[in-house]
């Protein structure tokens, strides 16, 4: 239904209400079949989407928005061929709901246990990523759950496009077409009626910059799981294998620069810097990378880039204090040369965000006190972190990253969309 009113929302409240309730008790094999339709009807009916898409791409290139929002927003064929496949592999997961869980047999004969349901309804407000209508619809199917999602404006079209394929190819496998509302009016009076609507969204889960995060954490009336700004340090130890941090280094700031789980601050130990500094700048800066190296990276790199030296495709400029602790979402990066570990372990408390965090190291003590005292939703020791993924994790795909520690924390997939009721079989205990 078109979303003109707060009424409309309301009424899209209500009738996702009721086809969570039928979507709750489908089998697996029905809501299997939904995902699989999805999935094909992505990547045979892509015309519509990618046309929409365009038109969303070209008008937000108009209005000026950012590079790696522009990336976020734009579809291709292999994007929505890859996004297929994540479908198709949440189909290919075991079915979390009925799960049943701790079941015990108390001394007076009762069985008591844990089954897994659905949450209800998901709400989720997002920004510039049509994907996130899949992922969140996808997961929301196979979990027994339904969603209202609201897109930004930037990408209504494509958002439009991608729920009318969503809402048809479940239809067609018998599941409610309602179980997936979509908000296609841009008007930010509906955010604010969403963010009421305690008696139909049963969790609201945010996608977007510090300032969304931010809005729905202090507005929303019901749990709402925020995260997903992503502060992310890899720190080089001493005596690293030099071939190893510089690849990893190398991915995790290149691979995909515009996502939340992409290198932002490398920090390098005083003893590893000499030798594995001017390597792994040399590398960045040729892919086209911005370094923000404080003095003494500076002083190791020489004359040439103090004050801001030019290579071949990058630049390397003095850092400031705002370069700690922020999140670059495009080709720049800090650099950072410390004195121990514990001085690496203090600046990733100081300015991490609980993201995802890296260790690049030989040292197994070092790694095990990385793992254990760095507070982060996902720590890596010798690898980027670029896995902090759904997929990557096995988990299929993902509603979003939670850096926060009630309920979930970090890729958000099936299990973290179900809550539990308990379970008494008895046969005629009463209590004493």
């Amino acid at each position: 239904m078109k979303t003109n009113t707060v009424e409309d929302l309301l009424e899209q409240g209500r009738d996702a209400r009721a086809a969570s309730r039928i979507l709750a008790r489908l089998s697996s094999n029905i809501k299997n079949q939904a995902l699989l339709n999805i999935a094909e009807a992505l990547e045979t009916q892509q015309d519509e989407v990618l046309e929409a898409n365009e038109i969303d791409h070209r008008s937000a290139q108009s209005d000026g928005l950012s590079e790696a929002m522009l990336d976020r927003l734009l579809l291709t064929g292999d994007r929505l061929l890859g996004t297929a496949a994540e479908v198709r592999g949440v189909a290919a997961l075991p079915d979390p709901i009925a799960e049943t869980m701790d079941m015990t047999t108390m001394s007076n004969g009762l069985k008591i246990g844990k089954k897994r349901v659905p949450l209800g309804v998901i709400g989720s407000i997002y920004e510039s990523r049509p994907h996130v209508t899949i992922d969140i619809s996808a997961l929301c199917l196979k979990s027994g759950n339904a969603c209202m999602l609201r897109g930004g404006k930037e990408s209504l079209r494509s958002n439009t496009a991608l729920a009318k394929l969503v809402r048809k190819a479940i239809g067609d496998a018998g599941v409610p077409e309602d179980a997936v509302q979509f908000v296609d009016n841009p008007d930010r009076s509906l955010v604010d009626a969403m963010l009421g609507m305690k008696d139909h969204i049963d969790l609201l889960i945010p996608r977007g910059g510090d300032g969304l995060i931010r809005f729905v954490a202090e507005n929303a009336t019901m749990p709402a799981v925020t995260g997903g700004i992503g502060v992310c340090h890899t720190y080089i130890d001493r005596g690293a294998e030099l071939d190893m941090a510089a690849r990893i280094v190398f991915n995790a700031k290149t691979q995909r620069p515009s996502v939340c789980n992409a290198l932002d601050t490398i920090l390098v130990h005083v003893n590893a810097a000499p030798a594995c500094l001017p390597r792994i700048v040399e590398e960045l800066t040729a892919a086209g990378v911005e370094l923000h190296c404080d003095h003494r990276a500076l002083s190791i790199l020489g004359p040439q880039s103090t004050g801001g030296g030019e290579s071949p495709g990058g630049k390397i400029l003095p850092a400031n204090e705002e370069d700690w602790g922020r999140e670059f979402l495009s080709m720049t990066a800090a650099v950072k040369i410390v004195d121990s570990l514990d001085d690496a372990l203090d600046h990733i408390e100081t300015y991490g965000s609980g993201h995802s965090e890296a260790i690049i190291t030989e040292d197994y003590s070092a790694a095990m006190r990385f793992l254990d005292e760095v507070d982060a939703a996902a720590v890596f020791v010798n690898a980027s972190t670029r896995f902090n993924d759904g997929g990557q994790f096995g988990l299929g795909a993902e509603v979003g990253i939670s850096t926060q520690k009630f309920h979930a924390r970090g890729p958000m997939g099936l299990k973290e969309l179900t809550s539990y009721k308990w379970v008494i079989m008895g046969d005629g205990q009463v209590r004493e």
